[in-house]
This record gives structure tokens, sequence and C-alpha cells, in this order.
């Protein structure tokens, strides 16, 4: 009998819903808050990499123990709680730009309060979902769920700009405030039970439970190729992150509507791929999969550091890896978070959910973005661009020589939720 459409499964649509405004107003926040710094607060370079390092720091201090939480407690509630509360601290930006009190501080601790409550959050969802729609359908639900991402890509810069515009951009953040509430909302709406968590025999302290997660990812034939893989693409890819639009605008002289241009196509590409990535992965299997769309991103990407030429035929340069290659990456995420679920056991999904992003995002990142700043200095911005594009398509040999290639489904590759021993 075939299995009904998870468009059709009413607690997964409210998922899906709150998600989708939920990432929207993250969109909004995250073209708004740097300007509140710079056009309201004054805020100079200093200023602007502090809010990046608040953000980093917190996943580096809170990410481990956030994954060993969600672990013990159910997921549900920990998601509600981190959306509610990143709510009310998303407020006090606008409520402190009214009453004339907002200064610089005030950002510091709203970002990294909501980044230790993200990290909780991104612990939690990905461990949740396999629990409120069955592990063999998470591929269709992250595919899915992917689409809200791409969605609010391609309309959040555009949307984000009109508030500022019209609203200043304190009370722009007031849309991800309320967007987080309707997270919020969504989540307390889902009636599908979720399961107890396995109940504790023995005592064990938190630190017991971190080191059990860091030892399972440092173990495992396949968690580790990958967590090294993120490592390097992260420090690799904040090169990306912090020179990019710089790129854009001072080497290849792109106007703000090219600009626009190119990085939109990001977003309608990912959402192609979103579309069809429960089918490229059912074709090819879920290692594949993978591998394949990594290499075919990494291909069109070289495009990035080669543009030059007339400015119309610099931007086709650019476009092209935005709207090929995003996609083609959005499928690689799918099918990455995907293994990831069928892979590791509920009892300690959360802690290598935790792992891998504290070392890809509290570690990886702002190490590569600071190495960035200090190699564009030398080497220019365009040898930036080549390095992280280079450091990316290195990394894919991490992939290609782990048994990836080897796992088209799950059940290829026991699940675990101790460490595989060779």
């Amino acid at each position: 009998m075939a299995t009904q459409s998870l468009w059709r499964h009413p607690d997964f649509l409210k998922l899906w819903v709150g998600q989708t405004v939920s990432q929207l107003g993250s969109v909004v926040t995250r073209t708004a808050v740097p300007l509140v710094a710079l056009l309201v607060l004054g805020a100079g370079p200093t200023e602007m990499a502090l809010l990046v390092v608040a953000a980093s720091l917190a996943v580096l201090l809170v990410g481990l123990v956030a994954g060993a939480w969600v672990d013990r407690l159910r997921r549900r509630p920990l998601l509600i709680w981190a959306d509610a509360l990143r709510a009310i601290l998303l407020l006090s930006i606008p409520a402190a730009y009214a009453t004339n009190v907002l200064r610089m501080e005030q950002l510091y601790v709203v970002m990294f309060l909501t980044a230790c409550l993200g990290s909780v959050f991104d612990a939690a969802y990905p461990a949740y979902i396999p629990s409120l729609i069955g592990v063999d359908r998470v591929v269709d639900g992250n595919s899915k769920l992917a689409t809200s991402d791409s969605i609010a890509e391609i309309g959040g810069p555009s949307f984000a700009g009109t508030l500022v515009q019209i609203a200043s951009a304190p009370f722009a953040i007031l849309v991800d405030a309320i967007s987080f509430a309707a997270s919020a909302v969504s989540l307390w709406l889902i009636r599908t039970p979720e399961p107890p968590r396995p109940p504790r025999t023995e005592t064990t302290r938190i630190h017991t439970e971190i080191l059990e997660g860091l030892r399972l990812v440092r173990e495992h034939r396949v968690l580790l190729p990958m967590a090294a893989r993120s490592i390097i693409a992260h420090v690799a890819g904040s090169f990306y992150g912090v020179l990019y639009t710089i790129y854009l605008v001072q080497e290849l002289h792109l106007t703000p509507f090219l600009l626009g241009v190119v990085i939109s196509a990001g977003g309608a590409g990912a959402l192609v791929g979103s579309l069809f990535a429960s089918r490229v992965i059912g074709r090819f299997g879920l290692g594949p999969a993978l591998i394949w769309t990594a290499i075919g991103a990494s291909i069109v990407g070289i495009l990035t550091p080669l543009a030059q030429g007339p400015m119309l035929v610099a931007a086709a340069m650019v476009f092209i890896p935005q709207l090929v290659g995003d996609g083609l990456q959005t499928i690689e995420g799918v099918a990455e978070t995907s293994l990831i679920q069928g892979l590791v056991s509920d009892r300690v999904l959360g802690r290598v959910n935790a792992t891998l992003e504290t070392f890809s995002h509290g570690i990886a990142y702002p190490i590569g973005a600071l190495a960035a700043a200090a190699l564009a200095g030398v080497i220019g911005v365009r040898g930036g661009i080549a390095i992280g594009w280079a450091g990316m398509a290195t990394s894919l040999l991490l992939l290609v020589l782990s048994p990836l290639p080897r796992i088209r489904r799950t059940s290829d590759y026991a699940k675990v939720d101790e460490p595989t021993k060779g």
C-alpha cells in the first residue's frame, strides 16, 4: 500500500509551516542586525567582528552540552522553549530602540544568547524529525524542510530590505521575533506523541555523556570522515562568507542589481534541489548522491574564482555556481542529514548533531573567517576566494575514500549507538 504523502500528514504540515515562517524571519534578522549596528549604533569593523564572534562563541561553549541535554529530555519541549525565548530576546532590540536605550552591548548579548538557544534547537530538531514521521521517511521529510530554507533565501533578502527601508532596521527584527513565536506555536500544536526518552539506569555526569558523543564520532567509520570533511569545508567556506560580496563588487564590479540577481540565484537553485532531492537520493542512494552532488557543485564552483571579463560575462560566471551549485549542495545536505538520522541511534543522536555543529560552526568557521581576512590582505580577494574553493574541493577526498560510496541506504551499514570497530 502506498505511503501517504507527508503533505497530508497534519503534524508534519504544522512543523513545515512553522519552520518556513521562522526561516524567513531569520533571513530578515541576518540582514537587519548588521544594519542596526552600522546605521543606528555607528559600529566599525571591530564591533561588526565581535557580533560574529559572539554567535560563534555561543556555539562553541554551549553546543556539546546542548547535545547531551537533547539526549536526556524530550525534544519537542526543548524546541518550543528555544523558539519562545529567542522571540523574547529579539523583541528586546526594537523595544530598546523605541525607548532610546539600545547599545552595542545589548546586541552582543542578544546574539550570544540567541545562538546558545539556536544550538539547543539545532541539536534537537534533526533528532526530533524521525520520531515525528519515522526513520523510513526522513529523506522525504528533509527534502520538504529544505524547501522551507530555499523559499526563505529567495524572498527573504528583498523582504528584509523592504522592511528596513519602510520600518527601520530595529523594527524589522520584530518580524523575526514574531516568526519564532509562530514556530513555537506550530510545534505546540503538534499532536503526534513523542516517545519518552529511554529510562536512565545509572547516573552519569554530563561531561561523560559529552565524551561519549565525541568518542562515537571519532571512532565511527562514516561519521569521522564526514566530520573531518565538514571542518575543512567550513574553514574554506568561511573565505566565501567573508570575501564573496567584496569580490563581486570590487573585483568583478557588479552593479547592486546584478549582485542581487546572483545571490538570489542561490535560493532559486536550492529550491529546485529541494524538490528533486528525494528522487535523486532514491535513484543513486544516500552515499553516492551525497558524494556526486558535492563533486558536481565543486566542478561548477571553479567558475567563481575564474570569473572575469565584461560585467555580464563575469556575472554569468558567478551566477551559474550559485544556481547549479546551491541546488546540488541542497541535495547533498538532505542526503547527509538523512544518513546521520538513519545511522545513529536515537539515544545519542542529539550529541552527534551537536558535535558536528560545534566543530564546524563553533570552531572551524570563525578560524577560517580570521584566516580569510588576514590572507586577503596578502594575496588579494580573488586569491582568497580561490583558496576557499580549493579547500572545499580537496575536502571531498575524505568522503570518496570513506565507506560512503558503498552506502546506498542506511541498512547497508548497521545502525549504531556505539562506535563501529574496524
